[in-house]
């Protein structure tokens, strides 16, 4: 009987609307199985999870368990840590990473080379025979083409490029699903559950049916969508933030550039409309570091 493990990680929530409170209410209203908050909400529930992984790798899985509720990968503490979607391990130990990516972005080759590094490095310690490393799977379920051949699913594994039939059987997989591309010869509850990624569409199939309903009743938890306010606000604030500091920096810049021009502080807090005490601070740290970048005035500026 295979058990398998799953782990969820949690992202921030992006939107672009305007106005905190409705922009929240519609936000959450509009959430479909795409959103990753919701996605990983939706996939606690083992016989849909279970069902999802079987479409996907056409496979058989006799049931699922959740041993923990978040799988993050940070090998040392000035390394770029991981978080998983769904981390996924078998009574064969084989691990599955699925990720649910709805906006295209051209770096997720890269990333799914990053996310199978890191995984490696979480398995194997320190000392260990190579032989001890696991088969793996990274999996991008994604709503467009990245390759543009408009196949719905592309498999990689590492061969020859001189002798293409020899494989390297190093374990590894890469998949990248396009909800978009041509269905044909796929299993018929993949083929659904692309048609509801893509468009909602609810396909006389048990698994899509289940899902559905999992994705109303996940949206009518309080709780989550609380928990969902809070990521939001929390998105924010973080990007309040990153807009201030964009201002100080162009500010930065802009000093410098006039103090080059010989223009006092006292001038140059006219022109730009600024008080003089904050571009006077600019100005000291600018001529006391003439070295420094507009980023290392910037931390300076703000001890």
């Amino acid at each position: 009987m295979n058990k398998i493990s799953l782990i969820y990680k949690r992202r921030n929530i992006r939107t672009r609307e305007k106005g905190v409170n409705n922009m929240y209410l519609k936000a959450w209203e509009n959430l479909d199985i795409t959103d990753d908050f919701l996605f990983g909400k939706v996939m606690r529930n083992p016989e849909i999870c279970k069902q999802m992984i079987e479409a996907i790798l056409d496979i058989h899985i006799e049931r699922i368990e959740y041993p923990e509720e978040q799988k993050v990968i940070d090998m040392t503490a000035d390394s770029k840590s991981v978080r998983l979607d769904v981390y996924v391990k078998d009574t064969k130990d084989v691990i599955y990473n699925i990720e649910m990516q709805p906006v295209k972005k051209d770096n997720l080759p890269k990333r799914s080379r990053y996310y199978q590094g890191m995984i490696d490095l979480n398995l194997i310690e320190k000392g260990d025979s190579y032989k001890n490393l696991n088969q793996s799977y990274v999996i991008f379920i994604c709503c467009f083409d990245l390759f543009g051949r408009n196949q719905c699913m592309y498999t990689f594994e590492n061969h020859c490029i001189e002798e293409p039939d020899i494989s390297l059987n190093d374990g590894t997989v890469k998949i990248f699903l396009n909800s978009k591309g041509n269905l044909s010869g796929k299993n018929t509850t993949l083929k659904a559950f692309l048609s509801y990624i893509n468009n909602g569409t609810l396909a006389e199939d048990s698994f899509i049916t289940s899902l559905d309903h999992e994705v109303k009743k996940a949206k009518e938890n309080l709780e989550w969508r609380r928990e969902y306010m809070t990521l939001f606000m929390r998105d924010q604030e973080n990007k309040e933030l990153g807009r201030s500091e964009g201002k100080l920096l162009n500010t930065i810049a802009l000093v410098r550039k006039k103090l080059v021009k010989g223009l006092s502080p006292e001038d140059i807090a006219d022109i730009l409309e600024e008080n003089v005490g904050t571009i006077e601070m600019m100005t000291h740290f600018i001529l006391e570091y003439p070295e420094y970048s507009d980023e290392d005035i910037l931390k300076e500026f703000k001890k």
